[in-house]
């Protein structure tokens, strides 16, 4: 039996290394800008090249404490609380998540995605297959997981025990005391599709009634009569608290993910997000329906 999601989790303890480098970069470039330094002056001072510097200072590459020791000299940051704030933050970007230690079943991109959505103050949600990760029961997820197969080999079995641990965990940000909202539109196909069987899927059902109940979790479910017109994928956005992480769109394929920032493009699913919102029914209605549906199985 795996651990349950919703042993309480102290505020940001699950925030993960990912965020930090994009915050602490974006504080370097401002103490950088603010100092009157270029970037190319910048890199060579830390004997590295200009591309070097532009991913540290977007958060892509992890950081050396010497290097952000000697930026900080260079931009006029002496001893005192200001540096060692700088540091300690360099320090945490580099300590690894939670989820390190499960890297021989977690893709590199996927790892990211655990960090940020850790990280995150609202997450919007569009499923059209499945239950999203978030709001799946044991079941549930062991019946994605394994390909709806009870015959795995056992080299297989240990695997899927692996993932299905690491998504009971991610869904402890939802019981946090700074949980984030989590909004998610379901077509109605996910809860007509028996994942597991009719048994399991009931269940499931039964916790997102459980799910919806809460304050940060809002699920609504988009009906048949209008599947499909407002977005052709499903997707997820992450917004953020904190200015210098940017809006993100997350796009997961069978082999990787693709993470979109650009302004045009954020905005684009924002407002399929929004049509998704309207066009589906509303959080109440969207409870009967699941009332009704359990009642049916």
């Amino acid at each position: 039996m795996v651990s349950s999601p919703n042993t309480p989790t102290p505020p940001g303890a699950d925030r993960g290394p990912t965020a930090r480098r994009i915050v602490l970069g974006a504080h370097l470039k401002r103490l950088r800008e603010r100092a009157g330094v270029k970037r190319a002056d910048a890199a060579y001072n830390i004997r590295g090249s200009d591309s070097k510097m532009s991913r540290l200072e977007s958060g892509k590459v992890g950081f050396k404490e010497r290097d952000v020791a000697d930026l900080l000299t260079m931009y006029g940051i002496g001893q005192g609380p200001e540096r060692d704030q700088v540091l300690a933050m360099a320090a945490d970007s580099n300590e690894s998540g939670w989820w390190a230690r499960f890297n021989d079943v977690l893709p590199g991109w996927f790892e990211d995605f655990v960090g940020l959505e850790a990280s995150a103050s609202r997450i919007l949600s569009y499923e059209l297959l499945f239950v999203p990760g978030l709001l799946q029961t044991e079941r549930y997820a062991r019946a994605v997981l394994s390909g709806g197969r009870a015959d795995l080999p056992p080299a297989d079995r240990e695997q899927v025990n692996k993932k299905l641990e690491v998504r009971l965990r991610r869904q402890r940000i939802l019981h946090r005391r700074d949980a984030p909202t989590f909004w998610v539109v379901l077509d109605e196909s996910v809860l007509r599709r028996p994942v597991g069987g009719p048994a399991v899927l009931r269940e499931q059902i039964d916790h997102l009634l459980e799910l919806s109940a809460l304050p940060n979790v809002i699920v609504q479910i988009l009906p048949f009569g209008l599947s499909g017109y407002a977005a052709e994928h499903a997707f997820a956005m992450l917004r953020f608290a904190e200015p210098e992480l940017p809006d993100l769109v997350y796009l997961e394929e069978m082999t990787g993910a693709t993470y979109l920032d650009k302004r045009a493009d954020v905005e684009r699913y924002g407002q399929s997000m929004d049509r998704l919102t309207v066009d589906a029914m509303d959080p109440e209605r969207s409870r009967q329906h699941l009332s009704k549906l359990l009642a049916e199985l």
